[in-house]
C-alpha cells in the first residue's frame, strides 16, 4: 500500500451529526452515503486514494461502530449529515459528536443477512429486492443493522457476517449472499421513523449553525480533538 494512503488510515476527526433530511435529501435515506464538510476533501486531496472514499464511524458513548460512503463534501463546517436510519443504528442524536476515521476496506465476497421480522419475506422475491437495494450501499459492517426501504416501509436487516474481516466494500464486486431466518418469527410492527422524524426534519428546513472556524484553523481545530476539547466545542 502506498505510504500516503497508509498514513491516511490514521486520519480521524470529530463532527457534529445531523439528519440528512435537514437538507431535504430524502433520496439519501436509501443507502449509506453521507455529506461531509469541504475541509475533509481538502485534506484528502493531497493523497493518492483511488476508488470510493469510506469512513469508519464510532460513537464513543454507545461504542457502536459502522462504516459509510460519501455522497459529497457540501456539509456545513464542523458538521456531517447522515441518513436518519444510520443515526438510529449508531444511537447518536442531533448535535452530538461522532468520530470518523478514514477506512480502506477490502472488497467483500460474502455476507450473511437476517431480516428482523418475517414480514420482509412477504415481499415478492425478497432476496432479489434486497440485493437490488444493496446497490445503494458502499460498505457493510458485521453486527450492523441496515435499513431497507420498499413500498414506503422500512425493514431492518441484521448483518450477521461478512468476509473477509468484519467490514467490507461492496462496490463493483460479486458477493455471495446468505439469509438467516427472521429474528422475530411472527408479524410485528417494524420500527419506522420515515413518516414522523423525516417529515419533521424537512418541515424544519433549517441548517445548524456552523462552528466558528477561520481559514487558519487546522484540521484538528475544525474537527475536534480526541479529548473533545477542540476549538469551537461547546459543552451545551
Amino acid at each position: 500500500m502506498d505510504n500516503e494512503i497508509t498514513s491516511m488510515c490514521s486520519f480521524e476527526f470529530y463532527l457534529k451529526i445531523y439528519p440528512i433530511t435537514f437538507l431535504n435529501r430524502v433520496d439519501l435515506e436509501k443507502g449509506d452515503k453521507i455529506l461531509l464538510p469541504p475541509i475533509i476533501l481538502q485534506k484528502l486531496s493531497g493523497s493518492e486514494i483511488k476508488g470510493a472514499i469510506m469512513f469508519e464511524m464510532t460513537n464513543n458513548t454507545s461504542k457502536k461502530v459502522s462504516h459509510c460512503g460519501v455522497m459529497d463534501f457540501t456539509a456545513d463546517d464542523g458538521c456531517a449529515y447522515l441518513p436518519r436510519w444510520m443515526m438510529e443504528n449508531l444511537s447518536i442524536k442531533e448535535g452530538e459528536l461522532l468520530l470518523f476515521n478514514y477506512a480502506s476496506l477490502e472488497k467483500g465476497n460474502y455476507v450473511k443477512l437476517q431480516p428482523q421480522t418475517d414480514d420482509f419475506l412477504e415481499i415478492s422475491n425478497s432476496k432479489a429486492v434486497l440485493e437490488a437495494k444493496l446497490r445503494y450501499f458502499t460498505c457493510l459492517t458485521k453486527s450492523d443493522v441496515i435499513a431497507i426501504e420498499y413500498n414506503d416501509k422500512i425493514y431492518w436487516i441484521n448483518v450477521l457476517e461478512v468476509k473477509p474481516g468484519t467490514a467490507i466494500s461492496i462496490i463493483d464486486t460479486d458477493i455471495d449472499v446468505d439469509f438467516a431466518p427472521p429474528f422475530i418469527n411472527k408479524k410485528a410492527e417494524v420500527v419506522s421513523f420515515k413518516s414522523e422524524d423525516i417529515l419533521q426534519d424537512i418541515e424544519k428546513g433549517t441548517r445548524p449553525a456552523p462552528l466558528n472556524i477561520d481559514e487558519s484553523s487546522s484540521i484538528e481545530d475544525v474537527c475536534m480533538e480526541k479529548s473533545f476539547g477542540g476549538k469551537g466545542h461547546s459543552n451545551n
